[in-house]
Order: C-alpha cells, then structure tokens, then sequence
C-alpha cells in the first residue's frame, strides 16, 4: 500500500490559455482540487512554495482554508524554503494551521530552491551569519523550528503580565501536539538526507536531486532514500519515518490526455541549478495505463517510498487534475498494489 498525493506549483498566468489567471484563481482553485482529492480517494494535497514568482508563496493560510474544507486528506508543502522563514511566527502559523486541520498537517520544508531574484531572503531581513552560507542560514532557521515545536517553555515571562500566565517558561501558543513528528525535510543529497534523518524529520525527495553518482535518477533516489534509512535507525529514533517521492504521471486514457502529454519526455535529463550544482532531472511517465504500470515497476525510488506525490498541471483547471488523479488512482494504482 502506498499513499497517494498531488503536488501543485501553484502557476498562474494572464496567458488566455491559462485556467488560473490570478493569485485569487490559484488560491480558491487550490481548495477545490483538494476537496475533490479527497472525495476520490486521495491521500494528500501538497503546495509549493517561491516567493518573487506568479506562483503560491504563503502557504499557512491556504493551508487552513484546506483544512477547514475538508476532514480527512494531509494537507502538506513540498517545500517551504527556510532561508526566508521566522522560525518562531511560523511555529504559530504552523500551529494554528494545524489545529485548523485537526492534526492532519504534513509539512515539508528545506533550504529552498533556485530564486527569482538574487538572495531573495535579504528582502525578508535575512542575511546568513559570517563565515556561513545561505543553505546554512536554511539549516539553522529549520533546528529552531524543530526546537519550538517541541511545546517546551523557554521564554521568561513578564512579573507583571497583561494577562495570567501558566507556571514556569512560557511557550509559543498555539501549539499543535505532534506536529513535531510530522516535518519533512526536502533533500538535495544525500548529505542533506542524512542529515534530515539525524535530526528526527521525514524526507521529501523531488523529482530532481544533486548527480551524485551519474546513474539513472530513480536509482540515485533510491540510493538516498536507503541512506536515510540507516541513518535514522543509526540515530536510535523509535518512530518509523516517512519518505515521498515526487512524479510527472499521466495516463492517458482518452484523446485530451493525448494531445497534452502523448509526446512527454521520457528519460532523464542532466543540468545546472547554479554554478556549481550539477542535477539529474527525472522523466515523467506518461502512457495508456498498463504500459502505464510497466515502466513504473521499474522505478527504484517509488518502490522505496512509502508517499508518492503527483505534480499536477494546475493551469488546466480543477476538472482537468481532477481527472488527471483519479486515472492513476483507478487505472494505475490497483495494478501496482497501491491501492
């Protein structure tokens, strides 16, 4: 069994072509395909996060309309970059949303992706402390987080307060018991995956990751997930973890899903991310539904997972991704044993 979830970018664009013409479209579009998620059986909704883009940038309020829509699907990000990120405001927003959700909040986070602009996080008030880079500013920002949301009291309080407070250090309010357990780290590498894991948070892998051995990208996945593993049993944790992937994964089952994805790529591909980051690319798959389930047999990664997290082309409409997510959930997923 594995559980099932979409992830949307967020696009949108006053392209004519465009389903979602505004931030108002994405956001209240957003919510209808998570309701209608969960009405056909699916898992999770998940949301990116970019600031500086006609994408979706601040996840806790959608998260808690999502939240308060519907009553059993997670409700996640894929991923929130913590180099732009007050550890403390967002334990609260984090805890609000949670509540919201009545503990259904699965959220990722990491030191972020590309920008669209430069050091974008020095417009947040963020610069990293001498001798330390932007992804170690990330790092640091995420321990803190993970720190205050233990529930544990750590600050002073007042003599004289405006109102009574509870015996001993005070703690951040709302908190959300369990929430803790529920963070999931975005990893680049394999470093990174361990390190995740050393320090109690569950992975999300992408459908891009660092080329660290020039193998196929499912195989190089699969390499990480399995390091992450030993290094969360090494750290003595008594929880076991969670691990998702994320697919471009379309079957095609009638002529719209031909004409949008008949020619997808079908093999990996090899860039840059920066100067100095070299990244393998995964395919996507995107066939009738027994060839379907074939080629995804094959995919090292997925087997390894616990999650997987469709990415959906969220500027074809709610309908459209709709349909998009229960073909594999109809068509695909029994044929694997996911469902």
């Amino acid at each position: 069994m594995k559980k099932i979830g979409f992830l949307s970018f967020g696009h949108w664009s006053p392209s004519p072509q465009s389903g979602a013409r505004s931030a108002s479209d994405v956001l209240l579009q957003s919510i209808d395909l998570a309701v209608a998620a969960e009405e056909l059986g699916a898992d999770g909704a998940y949301f990116r996060v970019h600031h500086f883009a006609r994408q979706l940038a601040s996840p806790f309020p959608l998260l808690a309309a999502v939240g308060a829509r519907t009553s059993k699907i997670e409700i996640g990000t894929g991923v929130i970059d913590m180099r732009y990120e007050n550890p403390l405001y967002m334990a609260e927003d984090a805890g609000a949303a949670d509540l919201i959700s009545r503990g259904r909040l699965q959220l990722g986070i990491s030191r972020g992706s590309p920008e669209q602009v430069i050091e974008g996080w020095r417009y947040f008030g963020y610069q990293p402390e001498e001798g330390q880079s932007d992804a170690d500013m990330g790092r640091r920002h995420a321990e803190v987080f993970l720190d205050v949301l233990k529930g544990e009291g750590f600050a002073a309080p007042n003599p004289r307060p405006m109102f009574p407070n509870p015996p001993g250090l005070l703690r951040l309010e709302p908190h959300s018991e369990g929430l803790r357990e529920r963070i999931w780290w975005g990893a680049g590498s394999n470093a990174t995956a361990v390190w995740a894991a050393k320090l109690g948070m569950n992975l999300q892998s992408s459908t891009l990751k660092d080329d660290e051995t020039g193998e196929a990208f499912h195989i190089q996945q699969a390499k990480q997930i399995r390091a992450y593993r030993e290094a969360w049993q090494e750290a003595g944790h008594t929880r076991t973890p969670r691990v998702s992937v994320s697919r471009s994964i379309f079957a095609i089952v009638n002529d719209m899903d031909r004409a949008y994805f008949g020619q997808s790529k079908d093999q990996d591909s090899v860039g840059y991310i920066d100067e100095n980051t070299r990244a393998i690319f995964g395919r996507s798959y995107a066939a009738e539904p027994d060839r379907l389930i074939d080629e995804l047999r094959q995919d090292e990664a997925i087997a390894e997972a616990d999650t997987l997290l469709l990415t959906v082309p969220n500027q074809l409409g709610v309908a459209y991704n709709a349909h998009v997510i229960e073909s594999i959930l109809k068509h695909v997923a029994p044929g694997l044993g996911w469902r």
